[in-house]
């Protein structure tokens, strides 16, 4: 299998909201757009991200109803800090504080209209000498 892209599909009640969000605050670009449906992207990301309206008729009937629960967004970054200040500033409510895990992995979250959980990551080097576990 030779994998040639990744795209990451949420369904959502309200896909406007979620579009105008990824694209406002987090530099998502709308590549595709219908009834329902919302194809983003960023030059730079390692994921397409796909919003579904929850109900579509494009989905198996066992999955129409169905949201975007349960999961988290993660976004790899530099300059962690300054994103979250700049999120801060937008008005975004930061919904879990920037913090950094003993291993080294700081980060936030935000939560976008529709409930998704999205996840500013970024690694802290290791402290010269340390061990990398």
């Amino acid at each position: 299998m030779n994998v040639t892209a990744f795209t990451v599909s949420l369904t959502v009640a309200d896909v406007d909201a979620s579009r105008d969000f990824l694209c406002t605050h987090l530099g998502y670009q709308q590549a595709m757009a219908a009834d329902g449906f919302a194809s983003l992207t960023r030059d730079d990301a390692a994921a397409d991200i796909v919003l579904l309206r929850q109900g579509i008729e494009v989905l198996p009937a066992e999955q129409r109803d169905r949201h975007a629960t349960g999961l988290i967004l993660a976004l790899t970054v530099t300059g962690i800090e300054a994103q979250e200040r700049r999120l801060r500033n937008a008005g975004v409510p930061i919904t879990m504080p920037l913090r950094e895990e003993p291993w080294g992995e700081r980060l936030f979250q935000v939560t976008d209209p529709n409930g998704i959980v999205i996840q500013l990551v970024e690694w802290a080097a290791p402290p010269a000498g340390d061990p990398v576990a």
